[in-house]
């Protein structure tokens, strides 16, 4: 089976990247085996895990699953700690028990590590159905993930994975996937600065949405708030 890259299964917006022969590439971050994961003989401290509210091995986790969700690419350990603010023993620790949980709940991702960086990826398990969904979900109409992915593209073109993933605070990249495979974006290039894979919208995009160019698209300003509503706003509703 052909590799299975990353998806939106269902409106739930989830890396999915599956190898055809159902082995893990790399090591094995449940065991440690070969990846230098092993429990560090001095943990840290409450105190070393201040770092943005982490303060215990609990947050460091969900603070994880969160920076994996929304990665576009794979993660060094040491970057993460650095940008985290932590120990990169206690992200080492954490990475280790979120694939062991992955692991031990039979669930749908599963942690990997590649050439000393971690992502999550589709378990080989269910690589058929998310294949299936890929190629049928091509005939469907697009999710409101996927109009408003298509959206940030369309105004801030050209535009990268992780910028785009940071202005709708969720992973995009099986959104993204979608997107191109149904030819409304396409890759355009790299950002001189990040390295990064730059996405814009294509010929059919304008085809579809009945305009000649990019200029023809509608104004945004009608959509947003005034100043006055902005400031009559409570800022503690939000």
């Amino acid at each position: 089976m052909s590799a299975v890259d990353q998806t939106d299964v269902a409106g739930a917006e989830v890396v999915a990247v599956d190898a055809a022969n159902g082995e893990r590439p790399g090591g094995n971050l449940s065991t440690g085996e070969g990846l230098g994961y092993d429990e560090p003989a001095d943990a840290p401290t409450g105190e070393e895990l201040a770092g943005l509210g982490l303060k215990d091995p609990a947050a460091v986790r969900a603070a994880l699953e969160g920076v994996l969700f929304v990665a576009d690419q794979p993660l060094a350990p040491a970057d993460i700690a650095a940008a985290l603010g932590i120990p990169e023993a206690a992200v080492r620790t954490g990475l280790a028990e979120i694939a062991a949980g992955l692991d031990e709940r039979g669930a749908g991702t599963e942690l990997r590590e590649t050439a000393g960086a971690v992502r999550l990826y589709t378990r080989s398990s269910v690589a058929p159905a998310v294949e299936r969904f890929l190629r049928d979900g091509r005939r469907t109409r697009l999710s409101p993930a996927a109009l408003e992915t298509l959206a940030v593209v369309a105004y801030r073109q050209p535009v990268t994975r992780g910028r785009i993933a940071a202005i709708r605070g969720v992973n995009v990249d099986g959104v993204i996937r979608t997107l191109a495979a149904r030819g409304l974006i396409a890759d355009v290039g790299v950002d001189p600065t990040s390295g990064a894979g730059l996405y814009a919208t294509t010929e059919l995009f304008l085809t579809k949405i009945g305009a000649n160019g990019l200029d023809e698209l509608p104004s945004l300003a009608p959509l947003l708030p005034s100043v006055d509503e902005l400031d009559g706003l409570d800022p503690d509703a939000f």
